[in-house]
């Protein structure tokens, strides 16, 4: 149960970054597919665009330690 009350932009930041987090270990998934493909890990840059942007908006950009903190409150299993 999260402990902390975010903004609506801090909890949209927290959003996309787990999304951003769960596309990346999906990337680097090598139980799915055949197991001798080779394929390059690719995250979507709008995945990326998108965590970027809701951290600017948050005031979070290169404040990572709040943010996790803030991350850690508010879904610990993340």
């Amino acid at each position: 149960m999260p402990t902390a009350v975010l903004t609506d932009r801090e909890r949209t930041a927290v959003q996309a970054y787990l999304r951003l987090l769960h596309t990346v270990r999906a990337a680097f998934d090598t139980r799915t597919g055949p197991a001798d493909a080779v394929r390059p890990p690719v995250v979507p840059p709008a995945v990326l665009e998108e965590a970027e942007a809701a951290l600017a908006r948050a005031g979070l950009t290169g404040n990572e330690e709040e943010f996790f903190r803030m991350l850690r409150d508010w879904c610990p299993e993340g």
